[in-house]
């Protein structure tokens, strides 16, 4: 189910917007949802060095499957 949203965008970035989107006969949505998607996995990589730095600072904690569970009283 697609959901229709608002977004500003800079009008030299729409306009090359517009001709990708006529140049491969594509609406800008489509182009849209492709970006989108193709940046999830650099959002991904940004996000577990976010986590690892964390992890080397101290603000996050790791546990290992037998202390999670030891905590949660499971039989391991």
């Amino acid at each position: 189910m697609k959901k229709a949203i608002n977004i500003r965008i800079d009008e030299s970035l729409l306009s090359d917007l517009d001709q990708y989107a006529h140049e491969l006969d594509r609406s800008r949505t489509y182009l849209i949802e492709k970006a989108v998607s193709a940046y999830f996995d650099t959002l991904d990589e940004i996000i577990s060095d976010k986590r690892i730095d964390d992890i080397k600072s101290g603000k996050s904690e790791v546990y290992t499957l037998e202390e999670v569970a030891l905590k949660l009283g499971l039989n391991v």
